[in-house]
């Protein structure tokens, strides 16, 4: 009883703690064990229940109250809770229509902004994008809604849009315009710089036979964003005013042309100046090509053409005005090549460049006259550091140098042993190398002019003569005339241009080989450089004869003769003799000199110490001459009539060089025999033996003497001697006058 008492305890708390499907094989364990199990076991669940009524009761009658108040309280909030769900209720309904609202006006803004793009679109890029849908907006689909009042503002709202697009899209341009000013510089020296590269490149190809390829060609449309124009010029085509914009662009590039053509004021200054005008104004015509080519009627070829005249002309006048500023021949080589590759660039673009290389011919001249200008320069320096001696070479090393530099052939001299002398002095082969170095500045111009071989050989020539008869010649006439060069310097310069001249012959074989022309061939001038050295010369020579005769006023300058001497002191004057050993040292320099140039010199010489000598006689200032300072200066003519005769150059026939005297020789043999009476009757005949004696000359000599034998001669009065060569003296002095009255009325 007790086993089974447990197992029905079991299964009634199986029961009420096991899940209700798995209460089926607990009851059926109930029905499996002995029989009349099932009565005690019902018997035993009766009594389970009425114990757990038991404990329900006492728990309702424990909290009834409470049940009770909280069953009256819910009664309650039903009421409210009915009246807050009808308000939810109301509420809901509202938010659901206005969510609806919402949703579709969202839908209608998306589907206008999907209409009007061009209210959006032209803040990016898409203006054609813009420009289509309002197209199609006016046309297609506003008609169609037409009768809602949305689409007639959105109708009226189309042009305004159409006049921002205008009005952005020209705000983009004038963007691009203000930038290509500013871009315009490194636009043209980008295309410059590869013109000359490419010049370059051919030059060395053709020097060795192969090519290197330039640099990579760059465009203006690979440095500059087109795109502003591009998009502007359509929108304005779209819009029916195309007109408008071409005008408004060619208008503003005019003017900014005329800016770029503007130069700085002291452009000349610095090659910087010239290559920046230039890059300026080809960057504007290659930009101004570009547009040409891909806008398809923007500018025309014709619009181009009168831009580029214009500023050609511009240009052309800037050059020559600046250019003319310049003294330094290396800017102004500089400034042509610029001009050459300036020119080169836009003839690649198709522009007409004629009238530059017209114009590089005027600045050549301008060139060749700073070189001109740079050279005589150096020419003065070479002949102020020259000491003008024969050149001395020591050894054969040194003769070599002298003619490796100077084409000089002399076989006599090549004969000589060493150390020995060569006739010029050190700035003959100076001068002939500067010669040479002005021929190669000059041919620099000359190169890349697109001219042929005999026009550069012509404008060599050219330019050397104006170095030679001008520039050379100049500074050899200012140096002959400088008081330092003395006469010893006056006969090397005359034996430097003597060599200088016959080196003429190889300057044209120079200018002929530099610039491959054929003798045979060649009809141009020849160098004028006879001309030059032959006047140079002359002026050395008539130089000379000045310096000598002023050497001999020097001379003269210091005679102290006593004009009241009783006697002669037996032997010439002191400063004569001085002047005679000159003279004779002087012409032996002279016997380097061509023999004309030596026997003239010396003519010159004589002659003008017998006319000083003859108006020292015949001072006016002079008053008193005695027969002893007649016999001394009879015995210093005597010593110059010795130098004469003494062949001090050679070459004279007979006693030509002593008739330089001959006027001096007869009045003092006059005065010194007193033969007055054979002068008086040979006077007027042609054979008659005082020939040379100006009876005016004898007059004022005589009175000089006259004048001497009243004063010094106090008791001459007491001397029948004395007054008897008075009274004579008188009578002459009668005859005289009355022969040089005679001479006067007869003229």
């Amino acid at each position: 009883m007790a086993i089974a008492f447990s197992a029905h305890e079991r299964i009634l708390q199986e029961i009420e703690s096991t899940d209700t499907a798995c209460v089926g094989p607990t009851l059926r364990s109930v029905y499996d064990d002995q029989p009349n199990a099932h009565k005690r076991f019902m018997e035993k669940l009766d009594a389970r229940i009425r114990n757990h009524d038991r404990e329900i009761e006492k728990m309702c009658n424990f909290h009834h109250q409470g049940f009770v108040d909280a069953i009256t309280e819910l009664l309650k909030v039903r009421a409210d809770a009915e009246k807050l769900m009808v308000s939810v209720t109301a509420q809901t309904e509202e938010v659901i229509r206005c969510r609806v609202q919402q949703r579709n006006m969202a839908t209608t803004v998306e589907k206008l902004h999907l209409c009007i793009p061009g209210k959006t679109q032209p803040i990016g890029s898409s203006y054609y994008a813009a420009l289509k849908t309002m197209e199609q907006l006016e046309n297609i689909y506003i008609p169609r809604v037409s009768q809602y009042r949305f689409c007639q503002i959105m109708a009226e709202t189309l042009p305004k849009l159409r006049e921002e697009i205008k009005e952005v899209s020209m705000s983009d341009l004038k963007d691009f315009l203000e930038s290509i000013r500013k871009h315009s510089d490194k636009i043209g020296e980008t295309a410059m710089r590869q013109v000359r590269v490419r010049g370059e490149g051919s030059s060395q190809s053709q020097a060795s036979g192969s090519f290197t390829a330039p640099d990579e060609v760059l465009t203006a449309h690979d440095l500059v964003d087109f795109s502003p124009v591009y998009r502007c010029l359509h929108i304005y085509t779209v819009l029916g005013d195309r007109e408008t914009f071409e005008n408004y662009y060619r208008k503003q590039r005019k003017k900014q042309a005329r800016l770029v053509l503007q130069p700085q004021s002291n452009m000349h200054e610095t090659v910087e100046g010239y290559r920046k005008y230039f890059n300026q104004i080809v960057g504007f015509f290659v930009v101004e090509d570009h547009i040409l080519h891909a806008t398809q009627g923007l500018v025309t070829r014709v619009f181009t053409e009168e831009l580029w005249n214009m500023a050609l002309s511009k240009i052309i006048a800037v050059l020559r005005t600046h250019s003319s500023y310049c003294n330094d021949p290396d800017l102004v080589l500089e400034l042509k090549n610029l001009i050459v590759i300036f020119a080169d660039t836009l003839q690649g673009y198709g522009f007409q460049v004629n009238r530059l290389f017209d114009l590089l011919f005027e600045i050549r001249d301008q060139y060749n006259e700073t070189l001109l200008k740079k050279w005589a320069v150096v020419f003065r320096e070479i002949f102020e550091l020259d000491n003008y001696s024969p050149i001395p070479v020591e050894n054969e090393d040194e003769y070599k140098s002298v003619v490796g530099r100077f084409p000089f052939h002399d076989a006599e001299i090549e004969k000589q042993p060493f150390p020995k002398k060569l006739p010029m002095s050190q700035s003959v082969p100076q001068i002939y190398i500067q010669v040479k170095e002005f021929i190669y500045a000059s041919l620099k111009f000359s190169e890349s002019l697109h001219r042929s071989s005999t026009e550069v050989d012509d404008m060599l020539r050219k330019s050397t003569n104006l170095l030679l008869t001008r520039t050379l010649s100049g500074c050899l006439h200012n140096l002959i005339r400088k008081p330092h060069i003395g006469l010893t310097e006056l006969v090397q310069i005359i034996i430097n241009t003597t060599h200088l001249e016959q080196a003429c012959k190889y300057l044209e074989e120079f200018i002929t080989n530099i610039t491959n022309v054929s003798p045979e061939t060649v009809h141009t001038t020849r160098l004028y450089g006879l001309s030059t050295f032959k006047d140079a010369r002359h002026a050395a020579e008539g130089e000379i004869y000045t310096k000598l005769n002023q050497k001999i006023d020097e001379f003269i300058q210091l005679a102290d003769y006593e004009w009241g001497m009783a006697e002669s002191d037996g032997r010439a004057s002191g400063y004569l003799m001085d002047l005679i050993n000159f003279l004779r040292s002087t012409f032996q320099v002279f016997t380097h000199l061509p023999g004309k140039v030596a026997q003239t010199a010396c003519m010159s010489a004589c002659k003008h110490l017998a006319t000083s000598l003859m108006q020292m006689l015949l001072d006016t200032e002079l008053k008193q001459i005695s027969m002893g300072a007649i016999q001394q200066f009879n015995l210093d003519v005597i010593q110059c009539e010795l130098f004469a005769s003494s062949e001090p150059v050679p070459g004279f026939q007979g006693d030509t060089l002593q008739l330089a005297f001959i006027d001096l020789r007869q009045l003092l043999d006059l005065f010194m025999v007193w033969d007055w009476s054979t002068y008086l009757a040979d006077y007027g005949q042609p054979t008659c033996k005082y020939l040379r004696v100006n009876p005016s000359t004898a007059l004022a000599l005589l009175e000089k003497m006259k004048d001497t034998s009243k004063k010094n001669n106090l008791f001459s009065q007491f001397r029948k001697n004395d007054r008897d060569k008075q009274k004579l003296i008188e009578t002459v002095v009668k005859q005289l006058r009355s022969l040089v009255n005679g001479m006067s009325q007869h003229s």
